[in-house]
């Protein structure tokens, strides 16, 4: 039985990927040689669609040669797909490498797409084959263990509190990621992703800085439109309860599963509590 549910969601990506590659191809017409040219004249454009192409195509044949499944469930990865299908080409913001990565990296392949992980093992052993993807190693300041006292250390912390948050050089504040990268910083986010770090024993790093950066990104957002954010996990309790904190119940838009989608927007008043 678990055969053949691994083969059948297998499958099932196969066919997302297909759908997504005829839905984004670029219309061709006929020229009088009967030859195949893109409408589009603009060949810096033409050869990223090409690229494009053949990263989605390469990214079917991963999956239907693999036997490991993505770590979302159909229902689940049919969210993010149908949001990243509706953006690309955009800025996707990935906490955790996985599986998936390739997938979300061919979903997106027109636009940034970023990894964020925590075990420097695990991201050789997944970038191994997949050397296109970028990424960076993060050393997290928290425990899961920690995660309650963290909210007391939010709520003491002014350099935590909504109206002075910010990510970069913020060594006070426990739940800032203060030590990631200027690509990281310098990029407005249009998704972001968040199904990592590893948040299931007391000494993984837990998911309380991811979810709090998200919602700080979010609020800091300059450009138009909301950053859209996607959590996963949150059947569990550390998930559930931050992002009621900082991404807010009224900016829940869908959810399916343990996987749920908010649309945050800019801070109008940055003296404004995140919720």
């Amino acid at each position: 039985m678990l055969k053949l549910a691994i083969i059948g969601l297998t499958c099932t990506i196969l066919l997302i990927l297909i759908l997504f590659r005829m839905s984004n191809n670029p219309t061709i017409c006929e020229t009088s040689d009967g030859s195949g040219t893109l409408l589009n004249g603009n060949s810096t454009l033409n050869d990223d669609i090409i690229m494009s192409e053949h990263l989605q195509v390469d990214a079917i044949l991963h999956y239907a040669t693999s036997r490991v499944i993505p770590q979302q469930t159909l229902d689940e990865i049919k969210i993010s797909f149908n949001l990243i299908k509706s953006l690309t080409p955009c800025n996707l913001l990935v906490f955790g490498l996985g599986h998936d990565s390739f997938m979300w990296s061919s979903m997106n392949s027109r636009g940034t797409t970023f990894f964020l992980e925590e075990d420097p093992k695990w991201s050789r052993a997944i970038l191994k084959d997949l050397s296109f993807i970028r990424s960076n190693t993060v050393r997290y300041r928290t425990t899961l263990y920690e995660a309650e006292k963290l909210i007391d250390h939010y709520n003491k912390e002014p350099d935590c509190w909504a109206r002075k948050s910010i990510l970069r050089g913020n060594s006070k504040c426990k739940l800032a990621l203060n030590m990631l990268s200027k690509e990281v910083y310098d990029k407005e986010w249009d998704i972001i992703m968040i199904d990592g770090p590893k948040g299931y024993f007391d000494q993984a790093p837990g998911r309380m800085s991811a979810i709090y950066s998200a919602a700080v990104m979010a609020r800091n957002r300059k450009g138009p439109g909301v950053t859209h954010v996607i959590l996963h996990d949150v059947d569990r309790d550390v998930e559930k309860v931050y992002a009621e904190l900082f991404l807010c119940r009224k900016n829940l838009v869908n959810g399916v599963g343990k996987l749920w989608h908010f649309e945050v927007p800019p801070a109008s008043d940055m003296n404004t509590d995140f919720c």
